[in-house]
């Protein structure tokens, strides 16, 4: 599943705090149940989960949550899981979320999406719908996704869905099973279907702390060398790059251990009534059943989003941290601690400067800057993606699939709760 992206803390914090805080995007999860099986994932749940099910928001408590958010004055909405369409009631939410007047975006795999469910979105048409596409062979996508049938139901949801002429996007998650079909992912879309098209190679733990999908996750400069594979993104880092290294470090200005907008313009509702500042991040959540939304809103998250440091690490003097992707989030779930640099993230940003060209600027003990444990191996890296030694194009699938799903499950449980 996929996260709200947020953009960066720009505006001055004691003016953030203000009590003018309004949440202008929120993500509901309206379940946790799907019907693939991905290796990947971080958040689903077998679809015949019954106490799954019995903890799920009711459709009414959906209808309660809308009229709550609008009074509050949000005006997007991302529905997510899960996999959304597993909740049959999902279409009568939707209804209600459009008649309210919000901005609706769609996450989906796209397997459950029929006809009557493309021609109902025809008449109720969403701002967007984003399909992830596992695979663009059927047996790339069935080794991710375990489930046989799997790649022809999601190719169908996509048919549906261009027929009508929906406001579609197609993405996929890069992991070491579908790695080598990434590119033909982007030629499928982009000039087959004349789609956008993205790819995210940020795999976490899974919220219940296994850490079971890190077993598929990328090597560091398997995900640079797909970066800078596509001449825009590549331009687009070296931008990133550059800029930051001339601009004073994101989190050297701020003392709170979030510096995003969650919590501050945004915030996310999981399946079962619980409130928290995003997504990914489950340690802290509040009931809005009974207290209700606006509470948790103006009290509990805003004493979370406004937590101070405890202590100094390496993020706070870093100028690539645009390169890196950091948050508190990913720190709760790969560490245990939000204020933990992730080893894998900031691998990746020094990979991703040191392929622009650029060199980082020294932000503290960094076993990845000049003079670390690391940083040799960063450079040669970067020597080997620059020169096409590393050449995405010539990947071939992995040769012992089976394998790969065996350890995925073998992985244990992260520091936080021991799972």
């Amino acid at each position: 599943m996929d996260h709200l992206t947020y953009g960066d803390f720009s505006a001055d914090l004691h003016q953030r705090h203000s009590g003018q805080r309004v949440p202008l995007q929120v993500s509901v999860e309206v379940t946790r149940r799907c019907p693939l099986e991905c290796q990947h994932c971080y958040n689903n749940l077998p679809m015949g989960d019954q106490n799954a099910r019995a903890r799920e928001m009711t459709t009414e408590e959906h209808f309660r949550l809308l009229d709550e958010l609008a009074e509050l004055g949000c005006f997007w909405l991302l529905y997510t899981g899960g996999e959304i369409f597993a909740r049959r009631d999902f279409l009568e939410i939707y209804t209600y979320a459009k008649k309210k007047g919000f901005l609706i975006t769609l996450f989906t795999n796209g397997t459950l999406i029929n006809e009557r469910i493309a021609d109902y979105l025809l008449a109720w048409p969403p701002f967007a719908i984003e399909i992830t596409l596992y695979g663009r062979t059927k047996e790339t996508y069935e080794a991710l996704t375990q489930i046989p049938g799997s790649y022809q139901r999601c190719l169908r949801g996509i048919k549906l869905l261009r027929e009508r002429k929906l406001p579609l996007k197609l993405k996929t998650v890069a992991t070491s099973i579908n790695k080598h079909e990434v590119v033909a992912m982007r030629q499928f879309a982009e000039e087959e279907l004349g789609v956008e098209f993205k790819f995210d190679a940020q795999i976490n733990p899974r919220i219940d702390c296994s850490q079971s999908p890190l077993a598929v996750r990328l090597m560091p400069e398997e995900v640079v060398a797909l970066d800078f594979q596509s001449p825009k993104a590549a331009a687009e880092y070296r931008m990133l790059a550059e800029n930051g290294v001339h601009s004073a470090p994101n989190f050297s200005q701020v003392d709170t251990v979030y510096s995003c907008g969650a919590g501050m313009n945004s915030f996310a509702v999981n399946a079962y009534g619980e409130i928290s500042v995003c997504t990914i991040s489950q340690q802290e959540t509040f009931d809005i059943r009974g207290a209700g939304v606006r509470h948790a809103w103006e009290h509990s998250l805003l004493q979370v989003r406004t937590r101070q440091r405890t202590r100094i690490t390496k993020c706070r003097q870093c100028r690539i941290q645009s390169l890196c992707g950091m948050c508190p989030a990913n720190g709760e779930l790969e560490n245990g601690d939000r204020e933990s640099p992730v080893d894998f993230l900031c691998h990746v940003a020094h990979l991703r400067a040191a392929v622009a060209g650029v060199s980082t600027p020294e932000h503290g003990k960094c076993e990845f800057c000049a003079g670390g444990l690391e940083y040799e191996a960063v450079q040669d890296s970067a020597r080997r993606i620059r020169s096409k030694e590393i050449d995405v194009e010539s990947w071939t699938g992995p040769q012992q699939l089976f394998q790969i799903i065996n350890n995925a499950s073998a992985v244990g449980g992260c520091a936080s709760c021991g799972h």
